[in-house]
């Protein structure tokens, strides 16, 4: 028959079944305590940052990526809004002052071979007058009647072009305003009367289209397309 030896059973539970401090694990933890290299130990360093990974990548982007309908960040504002700098980068390159005189020269040659080759083919023709000041306000002038009805012949209904001819219009403003004080006395009355009466006629018309839609069932909306006798204006889209 074997020999049965005696073994012990060691409590190593810090805590009683009561939840209380066992007294050899307070005996121990006062020792720890009070023991040399508890009390030089250096302070614990600081917990490591988390290492890199996909799913720490992706849930970085989830969190510092903005919410729908809120304005983006300012960096990104900066750059996706187009600066002055931009704008002018969009003009081209002026040439030096050799280049266009040098390209006024070759216009102005090609132009008299023109005319010559035209007079030659058509004897007895004159020379198309020169461009200036007072004819290109005299074709913008024309230009603007006509878009504003001007040009239907007798007993037809003009076709208004209310879009165009305030366009026209507003280029001639333009014009006004930049050639202030440089243009004779004859210039400045030119581009005053015109721009009187067409911007007055440009209200005569715009009055007639809407008592003309006035007149028209509800939401049918202004008179658009081919004239009918007697209906007034007719807007061309």
């Amino acid at each position: 028959m074997a020999e049965i030896k005696e073994f012990v059973i060691n409590d190593r539970r810090k805590f009683t079944a009561e939840g209380e401090l066992r007294p050899e694990a307070q005996a121990a933890k006062a020792a720890q305590q009070d023991s040399p290299e508890r009390r030089i130990s250096p302070e614990p360093a600081s917990s490591p940052e988390p290492a890199s990974s996909p799913e720490w990548e992706s849930s970085a982007k989830l969190t510092s990526s903005p919410e729908p309908g809120s304005r983006p960040e300012s960096a990104s504002t900066d750059a996706a809004t187009p600066s002055q700098d931009d704008d002018e980068s969009l003009i081209p390159t002026a040439p030096t002052a050799e280049q266009a005189e040098q390209a006024k020269r070759a216009y102005e040659a090609t132009v008299d071979r023109l005319d010559t080759a035209i007079r030659a083919t058509n004897p007895g023709m004159e020379r198309p007058p020169e461009i200036t000041l007072q004819r290109f306000v005299q074709s913008l002038y024309m230009q603007a009647l006509m878009q504003l009805g001007g040009a239907a012949a007798p007993g037809q209904q003009p076709q208004v072009d209310l879009l165009g001819a305030r366009q026209t219009i507003d280029m001639l403003g333009i014009l006004y305003e930049k050639t202030k004080g440089n243009c004779t006395t004859a210039e400045t009355k030119l581009l005053d009367a015109a721009l009187f009466e067409l911007r007055i006629e440009f209200l005569e018309v715009t009055q007639a289209l809407s008592r003309s839609a006035a007149r028209q069932p509800q939401n049918a909306g202004p008179p658009i397309g081919p004239a009918t006798p007697g209906m007034g204006p007719r807007i061309v889209r």
